[in-house]
């Protein structure tokens, strides 16, 4: 737990340092030293004052030089702490124990690491997974040795996924309610709390991705185009973040941002697919993901019809909010059925040039899934797509709803 604190320390020092503009603007190694400086500073020694220690490091810095502290390096001294857990990617280094950390409390649930929590929300993507996928893959989703023999890997990626869309989902939902508020931080908010104001990208940076990464990359699954994807997920929590953002300030949005978040939205579906083709060995059928990233495009819009007065709670990416920012309630609508009618086209060309059994088997799979998650709204009886009513006043919903 002590590992856990400390990384909680290094980060609310980051986030005091931003505020104070006191950052390097260099990268994260540079701001991650100057915090551990500065949180040196701020410990007891003896009857040493901070302005006493502040004269004495001013006066040292002046004599001593890069080659003494270079010589310095060559000391032996005893090994780190084995609990030193690492602050760029909020994982335990290798030399912790399992047992030496206390998995409890909801402090160790607000950190950037892979939590329980994490891992079951992922279950219900990685079951959908399975059985709307694998039979691109000329797999049974029925077969327990066909789900078991890749579940370890696919399922540690999804719940990695989850739990950096988890940190972001509360950067949002924190800053709309002290938008709508106007409160400012007391000081009985705790430091998990505090950590949040750190924005995800600027803990994470490009790097969010690098511990999963190298950890594919350890068993050969690595590819470039996963890379890419993993890539286009960061891109899309960083333009929902800007675009939700921009809503609760009333700023103006750009249509094209919100047409590239929704189309990025799905980027966990097709890494889990791009690791499966590598899984087996196989080249990726490149006609079956165009497919099949059509058919995310509507399930995500779908989605957010039926979820749309819980994304305005939350202030989370929804499709249909961020176009009624942008064209207003009169012709948001009519524009959003466009978008919907141009991409059902593409997707009935599509499945015309893909088997037709698989074809089949795919659209039972999605009656299933719409059976299986209740009414879903944002269609009637008859297929046609439904918009729900709008919200225009979002600041008064969140109000009354929260």
């Amino acid at each position: 737990m002590e590992a856990l604190r400390k990384l909680e320390r290094v980060q609310s020092t980051l986030a005091f340092m931003d505020s104070h503009g006191l950052s390097s603007g260099i990268d994260l190694h540079s701001d991650r030293f100057l915090a551990d400086l500065l949180l040196f500073f701020v410990q007891p020694c003896g009857m040493l004052s901070v302005e006493k220690k502040y004269s004495l490091a001013l006066d040292f810095l002046n004599k001593v030089t890069p080659e003494v502290i270079e010589e310095l390096s060559f000391f032996e001294f005893d090994e780190m702490d084995q609990g030193e857990v690492d602050v760029y990617s909020g994982i335990p280094s290798k030399a912790m124990k399992n047992d030496e950390i206390e998995l409890k409390g909801p402090e160790f649930l607000d950190m950037p690491l892979i939590c329980l929590d994490s891992m079951q929300r992922a279950n219900s993507t990685l079951e959908d997974f399975c059985r709307s996928y694998f039979m691109f893959h000329g797999m049974d989703a029925n077969q327990p040795k066909s789900i078991f023999k890749f579940l370890p890997i696919l399922s540690f990626t999804e719940s990695y996924i989850y739990q950096l869309d988890t940190w972001n989902e509360k950067n949002l939902s924190k800053g709309s309610k002290n938008t709508a508020s106007a409160e400012s931080t007391s000081d009985n908010v705790n430091m998990a709390e505090k950590i949040m104001e750190i924005s995800l990208p600027k803990i994470f940076g490009s790097d969010a991705f690098n511990p999963l990464i190298s950890l594919l990359q350890d068993r050969g699954l690595i590819t470039d185009r996963i890379i890419d994807e993993l890539k286009s997920g960061i891109l899309y929590w960083a333009l929902e973040t800007k675009l939700c953002q921009a809503l609760t300030k009333k700023e103006k949005i750009l249509i094209e941002d919100v047409l590239k978040a929704i189309h990025l939205k799905s980027f966990d579906y097709r890494v889990l697919n791009l690791l499966l083709y590598q899984l087996r060995g196989q080249e990726v059928n490149e006609l079956h993901m165009e497919f099949l990233s059509v058919s995310e495009f509507l399930v995500e819009v779908s989605d957010d019809l039926y979820d749309y007065e819980e994304d305005v709670a939350n202030n989370t990416f929804n499709i249909l909010r961020m176009f009624v920012a942008f064209y207003g309630a009169t012709l948001a609508p009519k524009m959003l059925i466009k978008c919907i009618t141009d991409a059902e086209k593409s997707y009935e060309a599509l499945s015309k040039k893909i088997d037709p059994g698989l074809v089949l088997n795919y659209f039972k799979r999605c009656e299933e899934a719409t059976k299986e998650g209740g009414l879903n709204n944002s269609m009637n009886a008859n297929g046609k797509w439904i918009i729900p009513p709008l919200i225009l006043d979002e600041d008064a919903f969140r109000a009354q709803n929260n």
